[in-house]
This record gives structure tokens, sequence and C-alpha cells, in this order.
């Protein structure tokens, strides 16, 4: 028996016990938890309809998700309609909260599938909980014509069917085909067999890559060191202080420094930066690619 079974099997019991609510009730409270969000409202009209929850969560069974979980997921799909219903339309609250109780469960069901997003739009959502049923109906039919259809013709079939794109059956036929697999498997039964996830590439940086970066991270250096030779010493202070410094310094902290204005420093600096463009610019055009 299944370690979940007592405690659903439990709220199977509850919930059949719970009251059931005519129309106009069930409008009541409604309106009193919309109005006035009365949680004793709410509570009742959760209670009275959890039955359906329950009902409707044990059709995702085969999915292979703990029935705990799947009532949890209905109970909260419950309580999202609840807070959304409007009694004034004059639809009953079961039938609004139907749809709000298979998304939550259905939108479970697929988060828990795979590790892998298994999808999240609503054709995909449609093939996860269609595909397998379209696919064994067409399949009897193509079988009762006498006919023999193929694996593409099938999956067209299928595309046509559910009103999707091909590649999403595709897609799907592939996800829903495997399990997931741990990357610290061997591929194969062998002792020194390597684990899967020695075939995945190295995302760090290559041996020669990082040589290069170093090689032409110091003639980068080398060259900023001769164009900033060419400056006079307020203009190197100036470039050093607003450019090179972890924590720039201010326009104004400068001028007060130098006993300039703000706006003579930025004419200063502007200046400056004009003349170790000219100089670096002499250097050829692999300067440019490497200050990009």
């Amino acid at each position: 028996m299944p370690l979940d079974a007592p405690i659903s099997s439990q709220m199977s019991r509850d919930a059949m016990k719970a009251e059931l609510l005519d129309a106009e009730t069930e409008r009541e409270l409604a309106y009193a938890w919309r109005d006035r969000r009365d949680e004793a409202a709410l509570h009742r009209l959760i209670t009275a309809y959890m039955r359906l929850a329950i009902s409707m969560a044990s059709k995702f069974k085969r999915y292979g998700a703990p029935m705990n979980d799947l009532i949890q997921e209905a109970g909260l799909g419950l309580m999202k309609a609840a807070d959304k219903f409007d009694p004034d339309r004059g639809v009953r609250f079961s039938t609004y909260a139907v749809w709000w109780i298979k998304a939550s469960i259905q939108d479970y069901v697929m988060r828990n599938w795979s590790m892998v997003r298994t999808g999240s739009t609503s054709s995909q959502k449609s093939l996860f909980f269609n595909m397998r049923r379209v696919q064994a109906r067409i399949e009897r039919e193509a079988m009762a014509r006498g006919e023999e259809l193929d694996n593409h013709q099938l999956r067209e079939m299928i595309a046509h069917e559910v009103g999707v794109p091909l590649r999403d059956v595709e897609m799907m036929e592939g996800r829903l085909s495997g399990s997931d697999f741990s990357l610290n498997a061997t591929q194969s039964t062998e002792d020194e067999s390597r684990e899967w996830i020695d075939t995945l590439e190295d995302d760090a940086p290559r041996g020669d890559e990082i040589v290069q970066k170093d090689h032409d991270q110091e003639a980068l250096r080398g060259w900023l060191e001769r164009a900033m030779a060419r400056l006079n010493t307020r203009e190197r202070f100036i470039i050093r202080e607003r450019k090179l410094l972890e924590t720039p310094r201010t326009l104004e902290s400068l001028g007060n420094e130098l006993n300039l204005s703000k706006e003579r420093v930025r004419q200063l600096e502007a200046a400056a930066l004009q003349k170790l463009r000219r100089t670096l610019e002499q250097f050829g055009p692999e300067v440019h690619n490497l200050l990009v």
C-alpha cells in the first residue's frame, strides 16, 4: 500500500461527509467572501467542494505523482477559483471551479514529470495530456481501414488532430519516451567506464585562450603606458583619478584640489582623452579591438 494511502483515504472520507450546497446557499457564501472577505464562508464553500477536487485529482494518478500532492494541488486550484469567482454571472461555482482545479493539477504534473521543463504553452500542455490517447485512436482507426502508418505520417496526423505544429509533436514524443538519468551514471557496465558528465564540454576558458588573453592585456597595458607618457603631469593626474581608479573621483573634488572649476576639469579631461585616442590609433587597428 502506498505511504500516502491512509492520509488521502481519510481526506476522501471527510470530503464525502461535507454538506451539499444548493444554488442559493452557494451564492450567499460567494457574496460573503467576495464582498466581506468572510473566511468562515470561504471555508464552508471550499469544504463543500473538496470532494470535487479529490475526484479530479484521482484521474491524474497514472502520471506517477503522490495522491496527497495531487489533492493538495487540487485544493489550491479550488481556492483560486473561490477567490476569482463572480456570483453575479449566474454560473454554479462547481462549473467554474473545474477549470481552475484541472489547471492547477496539470501544472503540477508537468512541473514534476521531468527535471527538464516539459512545456508551458497551451499547445504543449494539450499534447502532454492528450498525445498518447490521440495516437492510440489514430492507430486503431488506421488498423480498421487496413492502413499502416509510418512514424512521420502518425506525427503529422497527431499534429493536425491536436492543432499544434509538427515540431511540437516531435519534441513531446522525445520527452515522453524517456526518463531522467543521472549525469553520474556510467556509460556502460564496465568498472572503469566513464560517467556521462565527463562527456560535457567544459565551459572554462581553454589554455590557449588564457595565454592569448594575457598576451593581449600585456600589450594593451604597454600601449596605454606609452600613450599616458605623452600627456603632461596635470592631464595624467586627471585621467588616472577619473578613469583608472576603482572608484573614480568627481569633477568637483578634482576641481577643489587643482583650484579649478568643474567645467575646466571636464574640458581638460576631454582634451586628454582625445590625445590618448590619437596616440593609441597610431599603434594600429588591433588596439581598437582590444579596447572594445
